[in-house]
């Protein structure tokens, strides 16, 4: 069984994706893979040198990926084209840890699952949901400023959207513990399907 994990940012994928490992799922975050992608991959590491120049890159050679959000973010083409490079990759590495383990059950963090249509990827898609003051409130505790939190939430379907397209939805309003029971129950429910 393959899941697919969506909501918006602070809303809390990450945290319920590691209830779903601690359940027995392998866990897959596609952020995680994009940074690795970008530190390490010399293809799109010259790609995006190319494009943005070394104003995006640290005094060591990395990639900064704080400076390319902000190029980014303000610039769709730019946005456009960072994800037709780094999506690819992406989906590369989904194919070869699903043929790796095909026995596994996994859940796969997946911030944009419906922007790029991928929930055929998935048995089930699922998002993790919270109130917009909550979500925000969140964000400034990371340290992103309200005014950045929300541009970058602007560039993800709204949240209603994505509850009304998902299978299942999961609130993160509350306690670590009320979402746990969530992600208890809807584990034990799909074990029986």
């Amino acid at each position: 069984m393959i899941l697919g994990l969506t909501g918006g940012m602070g809303c809390g994928k990450t945290t319920a994706a590691k209830m779903f490992a601690g359940r027995g799922f392998a866990l897959l975050d596609s952020d995680a893979v994009v940074r690795t992608v970008l530190q390490t991959d010399r293809e799109v590491v010259d790609a995006v040198r190319g494009r943005f120049g070394t104003g995006v890159f640290t005094a060591s050679g990395e990639v900064d990926r704080q400076g390319v959000a902000r190029r980014v973010f303000q610039n769709e083409a730019d946005l456009r084209w960072l994800e037709d490079l780094l999506h690819p990759r992406v989906f590369e590495h989904w194919r070869r840890a699903f043929a790796a383990e095909p026995e596994r059950s996994w859940v796969v963090e997946v911030p944009l699952l419906f922007e790029k249509s991928l929930q055929n990827w998935f048995d089930f898609t699922i998002c993790v949901a919270s109130d917009p003051s909550v979500q925000l409130a969140r964000l400034e505790q990371r340290g992103l400023p309200s005014s950045l939190a929300r541009q970058r939430i602007s560039k993800q379907l709204p949240l209603t959207q994505k509850i009304k397209l998902v299978d299942f939805v999961l609130l993160n309003d509350g306690s670590s513990g009320f979402l746990r029971a969530q992600v208890e129950e809807l584990v034990n429910s799909l074990s029986l399907r």
